[in-house]
C-alpha cells in the first residue's frame, strides 16, 4: 500500500516552501528602501544658486553676485567664474559661505581676471 506522501511525491504535489519567498521578500524590501534613503539623503543636501548680476570692477576684476539656497546649518563651497566674449574663462574663485539658519542667502565674490571679461556668474556650488 502506498501512503499519502509518496502519492503526493510521485504526483508532484509537494509542500511548498515559504521560507525562500519570505527571504526573497524581505531582501526586496531592503533594496527599495535602501535606494529611498539615498534619494532622500541626495536632495536633503541639495544647493541652487541663482546669478543675481555682476559689476566689472576693472580689466582684472569682477564683483559677482548670486544667491544660494536649500541648505540650512551647513557650509557651502561655490566655483564663481568670470568669462570673455567667447565664453572663455579668463577667471574663477572657490567661495566658501559659512553655513547659517537661513534658507537662503546673497553673497558676493570678487574674481580676479586674467584678461578683461564680460560676465561673471556661478558655475556650481555643494555642501563642504
Amino acid at each position: 500500500m502506498t501512503t499519502a506522501q509518496e502519492l503526493d511525491e510521485r504526483y508532484g504535489r509537494t509542500r511548498r516552501r515559504r521560507m525562500p519567498w519570505l527571504i526573497a521578500s524581505v531582501v526586496a524590501l531592503l533594496v527599495v528602501a535602501g535606494f529611498g534613503w539615498m534619494i532622500v539623503a541626495q536632495s536633503m543636501d541639495s544647493v541652487d544658486a541663482d546669478d543675481l548680476g555682476f559689476d566689472l570692477v576693472d580689466e582684472h576684476t569682477v564683483e559677482v553676485r548670486f544667491q544660494v539656497s536649500g541648505v540650512q546649518g551647513k557650509d557651502v563651497v561655490c566655483v564663481v567664474e568670470a568669462l570673455d566674449e567667447e565664453f572663455g574663462v579668463v577667471g574663477w574663485k572657490v567661495v566658501e559661505i559659512a553655513g547659517t539658519d537661513d534658507h537662503s542667502r546673497a553673497v558676493s565674490a570678487s574674481v580676479p581676471t586674467v584678461a578683461a571679461a564680460t560676465t561673471g556668474l556661478v558655475n556650481t556650488c555643494w555642501v563642504a
